[in-house]
């Protein structure tokens, strides 16, 4: 159970919003990491692990043209996922990974390039979020320290996203159940 996944469960909690996990090259990481945090049942609506191109569209409706002309990975294949993973499991916020772990490149990109993204509520007050966000990663390591780091940054991202929107309100009822702290 990592920090950032703790937080992100925390948040949601609080704002009483859900999430919706697309995993490619993760293979499942991301949902167990926050299925690791006591309470994730109350706010992870579930995930689909989309290792295959072709999952991708037919799973989570990314762009079957998008896919043959650049790949699986790719950040506006990543934003799809986000988006299709939040509508397909009716979740208020979408998150995706889609890279390459290694040992060999992936459609025509080296080992280590990973697109993270996030796909939240329309309206949201950051703006962001509404129409998704993408961060490109070019990360070091072996296959594992990728996958990791990885689940790291899609939390993180998120986290930066739910951050932005924090109204003092939720921040008033964070301090309420921390004790006033």
């Amino acid at each position: 159970m990592s920090a950032e996944a703790t937080e992100v469960v925390r948040l949601l909690t609080v704002r009483g919003q859900t999430l919706a996990v697309a995993e490619s090259l993760t293979g499942g990481l991301v949902a167990a990491d926050l299925t690791s945090v006591p309470g994730a049942s109350k706010v992870f609506r579930g995930s689909v692990t989309a290792y295959a191109t072709a999952l991708k569209h037919e799973l989570l409706g990314v762009d079957a043209a998008l896919l043959a002309s650049r790949g699986a990975v790719d950040p506006q294949v990543a934003a799809e996922m986000s988006a299709g993973v939040r509508g397909a499991l009716g979740a208020d916020w979408g998150i995706a990974t889609t890279g390459v772990a290694g040992p060999e490149p992936q459609d025509g990109q080296p080992v280590g390039t990973v697109f993270v993204a996030v796909r939240g509520p329309s309206g949201t007050a950051t703006g962001s979020a509404s129409g998704g966000k993408v961060q490109a990663l070019r990360l070091n390591g072996d296959r594992t320290e990728i996958r990791r780091e990885s689940v790291r940054s899609v939390l993180a991202l998120l986290l930066g996203e739910l951050a932005g929107e924090q109204t003092g309100n939720e921040r008033a009822q964070d301090t309420e159940q921390n004790g006033g702290f």
